[in-house]
C-alpha cells in the first residue's frame, strides 16, 4: 500500500495538472509507459515470463490456502474498506470531494484546495487498490504484466463510469445492456 500510495503521489502531481478528459488520457499514457517498463525489466519482473510461485498468505503462521478462507479473507477487507470509506465520505474531507464531483469550479470558490484533494484522493485511491492486487496476485500465486493491460484499464473504468452515472442514466445502460443480451441469445439458440 505504501508503495503504491508512493507512485500515486508522483503520478498525481504530473495527471492532475491536467483536466477533464487529458487527465484520463495522460494516466492512461503513464500506464503504457510502466507496463512497456515491467514488461521489459527482466530482472526485476521476468518480464511476459512474469512471477511464478508466490506463496499464500500467512497471518501469525496460518496460511490461507483454501477458497473458502481466501474469501473470508477477501470479504473482511471489503467490510473494512467500506466502513472506511463510509467514515471518510462522512467527513470534511469526503463533503469536499462531493463537492469536486458536483462542481470543480463552485469548490474551488468556496477557498477548498481542488489540487490537494484531488492529490490525496488520487494516492489514497491507489493504496486501497493496492491490496486486491495484492490479494489476487496470492490467490493465482503468478503474476505477470499481461494482467494488467489497456484493455483492462478501459473495462474498468467504464464499469466506474456507468456505475457512478444517476439512477435514470444506469437504469437506461441496464436495461440495454439487458436487451442486447437477450437478441444474443436469442440469435446465438436460433442457429441451434
Amino acid at each position: 500500500m505504501i508503495l503504491s500510495g508512493l507512485l500515486a503521489l508522483i503520478v498525481s502531481t504530473v495527471a492532475l495538472r491536467t483536466i477533464d478528459d487529458y487527465f484520463i488520457i495522460c494516466t492512461l499514457g503513464i500506464q503504457v509507459v510502466v507496463f512497456s517498463l515491467m514488461n521489459n525489466w527482466m530482472s526485476l519482473t521476468r518480464g511476459p515470463l512474469g512471477i511464478p510461485g508466490i506463496p499464500s498468505i500467512q497471518f501469525f503462521g496460518i496460511g490461507i490456502e483454501s477458497k473458502s478462507a481466501f474469501l473470508l479473507l477477501t470479504l473482511f477487507f471489503a467490510a473494512l474498506f467500506f466502513f472506511f470509506l463510509k467514515k471518510l465520505t462522512g467527513s470534511s474531507f469526503g463533503r469536499t470531494l462531493l463537492a469536486l464531483s458536483e462542481d470543480e469550479i463552485l469548490a474551488q470558490s468556496l477557498g477548498k484546495n481542488v489540487y490537494l484533494a484531488k492529490v490525496i484522493a488520487f494516492t489514497l485511491s491507489a493504496m486501497l487498490a493496492a491490496v486486491p492486487g495484492a490479494l489476487y496476485a496470492h490467490y493465482i500465486s503468478y503474476i505477470d504484466p499481461t494482467s494488467f493491460t489497456v484493455d483492462e484499464s478501459i473495462f474498468i473504468l467504464s464499469i466506474v463510469i456507468i456505475g457512478g452515472m444517476p439512477n435514470s442514466v444506469a437504469a437506461n445502460m441496464r436495461q440495454i445492456i439487458y436487451g442486447a443480451i437477450l437478441v444474443f441469445m436469442m440469435f446465438r439458440y436460433r442457429k441451434c
